[in-house]
């Protein structure tokens, strides 16, 4: 890899450029110094007709997005190009083609620029979050160690953070994760995508007790979320044999109580996962932490369990760059850099 002259610790404005490109929302971040400058994200509509991200549209999107998004992200930071220090940016997991556009611009933009390049694992980004500084705002990191609960669409994990760059998985599902469980009983109660957010606003008129659903009986701290939507899908075939407007009818109820099921299951192994470690710094990150629900449940599990408990701002859960950017900084700082040969990949661990 090329030489570049690289800043200290002990050095100021350390400027990291973060790109992300998992999915279906092109994003670019200005960190300087752990500071937000600017988090810019442009969403892809496109999606919404077929119900789920669609691979092929979304890399064209991206395509598409890309230069415009980097350029406002500079502009809003307030910086020149010749100011970054360095460019992160997602190297997975995702979809592939999303990813070849990121990390293909982020390739560029180093050599152009002639500074490093930093690739960042999407999921430790989320992690990561957690430490974003804002310019006027309140700074409450989490201290170390720490559990995170970490849930999204792609991803439900509970990790045992013992440093920055030091996390190890304790618990993962083997299956589906809570955002996907989510989604899909949204879909099959024809409920526009992403289902996630119209579940959460639709449970705050419904009774959570009001129907049940099957919970797994998995060992250990892995979750599984396959058999709750096979036993939603039943459950509502089997009523809608009966009434043929039972959606429609109890749609709230039916929100609320598949919202309940889903908590209390990611819940149950989070406790469990403190009781074992004896952590009591309690984090949430990803996608689904922006559910009210989950909040709510959290707080009070933190209350009766003494947990000490860090939830993000909600422009920080969803898939951004300023969680790449930050991921970016403290590699930076720790001296991990990329090669031009860097190839993104579908699916890793952190």
């Amino acid at each position: 890899m090329k030489n570049f002259s690289i800043k200290s610790k002990k050095d100021a404005n350390v400027t990291i450029l973060g790109i992300e490109s998992s999915c279906d929302d092109t994003a670019a971040a200005i960190i300087r110094d752990g500071v937000i400058l600017s988090n810019v994200v442009a969403g892809q509509k496109v999606h919404e007709e077929y119900g789920g991200v669609v691979p092929e549209l979304a890399s064209r999107a991206h395509q598409q997005n890309i230069i415009p998004v980097v350029d406002r992200a500079i502009a809003r930071a307030g910086i020149e190009k010749s100011d970054i220090s360095a460019v992160a940016f997602t190297r997975g997991p995702g979809l592939l083609g999303s990813l070849l556009v990121g990390t293909s611009f982020a390739k560029g933009f180093s050599l152009a620029a002639g500074i490093p390049l930093i690739e960042v694992n999407h999921l430790q980004g989320h992690v990561l979050a957690l430490f974003i500084k804002e310019k006027d705002g309140a700074y409450n990191p989490p201290k170390f160690p720490f559990l995170c609960l970490l849930v999204s669409g792609g991803n439900s994990q509970i990790i045992l953070v013992r440093d920055y760059l030091d996390m190890e998985v304790i618990g993962q599902t083997i299956d589906d994760a809570a955002g996907e469980a989510f989604d899909k009983c949204a879909k099959v109660m024809g409920l526009p995508y992403p289902g996630g957010p119209h579940v959460d606003r639709l449970a705050k008129q419904g009774d959570p007790h009001r129907f049940n659903f099957a919970k797994p009986r998995i060992s250990g701290l892995d979750y599984s979320f396959s058999g709750l939507k096979t036993s939603f899908l039943y459950f509502l075939r089997d009523n809608l044999k009966e009434n043929e407007n039972f959606i429609e009818e109890n749609q709230a109820d039916l929100c609320a109580s598949l919202q309940f099921t889903i908590i209390d299951i990611l819940l149950n192994k989070l406790k469990k996962a403190a009781k074992q470690t004896g952590v009591k710094e309690i984090t949430v990150a990803g996608g689904v932490s922006a559910n009210s629900g989950l909040r709510t449940a959290l707080q009070e599990n933190a209350n009766k369990h003494g947990w000490n408990l860090i939830i993000p701002k909600f422009e920080y859960t969803m898939d951004n760059a300023a969680m790449i950017a930050i991921t970016g900084y403290y590699k930076y700082l720790n001296g991990e850099f990329a090669g031009q040969d860097a190839v993104p990949f579908a699916r890793t661990q952190l």
